[in-house]
């Protein structure tokens, strides 16, 4: 099993260098104490934990699994003991709202500390990670009285969260769901039904786990009109603050799952469980958007860890394994064969994985910036830019990130050869726990139909107008820059045809609504890779401008260079394929008669 190494170097290059986090930070309401010297201590300090406490548990997750009894679900051997060790570093409070006993530090920080613990040990990340969203939830939507009972103990750490929305018969359509909440005479509900995928629903590493629950009160209009969000504790709050009676909540059992072995995945089942309603009645499925958000960006960061994961695995591989000779002659006559980094499809492998992790971490760090803006931004301006840009960067980063993380976690697998497909070497479990990116918190096909649909058609262009407009503004600004020639001719020409293409895509769904979901897929990840050629043509320029002034980090900033020209010259031109199949037309995927497809 590869240790785990932050990538602290890449970190604080694209929050200082290319994002210029100090800046961002110093332009938010109620963020003063993220100072660069309090930003970097919070990083160093979160990177050992995750280096040294949570990246040794990785396979002891992945071994193990979780246990379960009619007593509770037992985690992993250290997983409790780790989960301590978070809620003792004050971690689970650093993004949260201080009058509730947080630190009230920005959301794109957390997300930092998000990367590191995810990518060291997804499974165990996840367990604070749904506690988030359902905080921001609680947060957002809640009564003075909810948030007093449940965030101060949720924000320290004692009391874990979770979000309830699938049930057996509905995932994605949760217009659908059956799930009941009959009224109490004391304000009270009654939750009645059976939720599954509920990751983290029942651990042994807190005393209480607040679930947020989607259901349906009587006479409630059909479909998703017809939802309301509910509170419902695994136990009843006592008077004095602390975990009370027993709800009627339980988990009846746990998913045998591919992957993410060391995360409980549960069939919850509510007998009756007091809830509380959370935010107007029937409106639960807007409120919950404020959870699957934060869950969605924070999916993303699947697609980041699983990259970064295989990368630092396979590297270190192929630096240290030898086999054959290099096609133009022996590069390590010494030994009986040259190690395999030699090799250009080696190369090509290794440099695929590079720079899907470093172009994620740019996205997801400037999703997060975006996030921050539309919590804490001075102006109703500033904020709107930063709200529209937020929703039309969120499903790319969902779908795209995991789609290609799992590309690059596979590349790791394949550099070790047979050794990838063992499990003592970690690679295929990272493989295994990538794919659940792709499905879980809306699939790419979800996404992209939200993005394509919701964000682009729906406001006639408007939100991609809003970042294609960056970017022909920062290919003006280096029009006449000799060397960034490379990546400005070929950036401009895809921003331009971005914009073609949903004009085209646009008008023939106008005809035929089928033209969105036959596109959408093509569609998003397109604009996944135009996206990355914005972000690697500015962190192109940044190391171009660096090695002119001197530095002496010339390694560094000559990798970033080649890195970029490698994207635009390898993964760039995926697009053409994607441009020519988004236009296909949706009758070669539909013509056929559902009793043809197997005769």
């Amino acid at each position: 099993m590869p240790e785990y190494k932050a990538p602290l170097r890449d970190i604080k290059f694209v929050m200082n260098e290319l994002l210029d986090s100090e800046a961002h930070y110093a332009n938010l309401e109620g963020a003063e104490d993220a100072t660069p010297d309090v930003v970097d201590a919070i990083i160093q300090e979160g990177a050992k934990f995750a280096e040294q406490v949570l990246s040794p548990l990785n396979a002891v997750g992945d071994r193990e699994g979780c246990i379960w009894s009619e007593d509770g679900v037992k985690t992993p051997t250290g997983f409790k003991e780790a989960y301590d060790k978070f809620v003792e570093g004050g971690w689970p409070s650093l993004a949260a709202a201080p009058n509730y006993g947080g630190q009230g530090l920005p959301d794109s920080l957390g997300i930092v500390m998000s990367e590191l613990n995810g990518t060291a040990n997804w499974s165990w990340g996840m367990y604070p990670g749904l506690s988030h969203g359902a905080i921001n939830t609680i947060e957002a939507h809640g009564t003075e009285e909810q948030k007093q009972t449940y965030l101060t103990k949720m924000i320290s750490g004692e009391w874990t969260g979770t979000m309830c929305l699938t049930e057996a018969h509905c995932g994605s359509d949760l217009g659908t769901l059956r799930t009941k909440a009959e009224p109490n005479s004391d304000g009270s509900y009654s939750i009645t039904g059976t939720k599954i995928f509920i990751s983290a629903g029942e651990h042994d590493m807190t005393d209480n786990i607040v679930h947020i629950v989607l259901a349906r009160l009587p006479g409630a209009p059909e479909g998703t009109k017809g939802i309301s969000l509910f509170i419902v504790p695994k136990c009843v709050p006592a008077q004095d603050g602390s975990a009370g009676e027993r709800n009627a909540v339980s988990c009846g059992s746990l998913e045998h799952k591919m992957g993410i072995h060391g995360n409980a995945t549960c069939v919850m089942n509510f007998d009756g469980a007091k809830g509380w309603l959370i935010g107007p009645e029937n409106r639960g499925l807007n409120c919950m958007f404020t959870f699957m958000n934060v869950a969605r960006i924070g999916t993303a960061i699947q697609g980041l860890g699983a990259a970064e994961m295989g990368f630092q695995g396979s590297l270190a591989y192929a630096k240290d394994r030898l086999a054959m000779r290099s096609l133009s002659g022996a590069k390590n006559p010494e030994s009986i064969a040259d190690p395999i980094i030699v090799h250009p499809d080696v190369r090509r492998m290794l440099l695929t994985q590079k720079a899907v992790a470093e172009g994620a971490r740019a996205l997801i760090y400037l999703t997060a910036q975006k996030a921050d803006l539309v919590e804490r931004g001075k102006s109703d301006e500033e904020l709107k830019e930063a709200d529209e840009l937020l929703g039309f960067l969120t499903p790319i980063a969902k779908a795209f990130l995991t789609e290609i993380g799992y590309e690059a976690a596979n590349l790791g697998m394949q550099v070790f050869g047979g050794h990838g497909y063992i499990s003592e070497w970690g690679m295929e479990q990272n493989v295994r726990d990538a794919r659940i990116g792709m499905i879980y918190e809306g699939t790419t096909g979800i996404q992209a139909l939200d993005l394509l649909g919701r964000k682009v058609l729906m406001t006639q262009g408007e939100s991609l107008k809003g970042f294609t407009k960056q970017v022909h503004q920062f290919c003006k600004e280096n029009a006449d820059n000799e060397q960034m020639k490379q990546f400005i001719e070929p950036l401009s020409a895809i921003n331009k045809e971005w914009g073609d293409l949903t004009m085209k895509v646009g008008m023939t769904a106008m005809k035929n609504r089928e033209e969105v979901g036959a596109a959408s897929v093509d569609y998003l990840m397109y604009s996944g890779y135009a996206v990355f050629a914005y972000l690697w043509a500015r962190m192109a320029k940044i190391a171009q401008d660096k090695l002119a002034e001197g530095t002496g980090e010339e390694l560094f900033y000559n990798a970033k260079l080649q890195t970029a020209r490698f994207y635009f010259a390898r993964m760039l031109p995926r697009t053409k394929t994607h441009a020519v199949t988004m236009l296909a037309g949706a009758d070669t995927l539909l013509d056929m008669p559902e009793e043809a497809f197997a005769i």
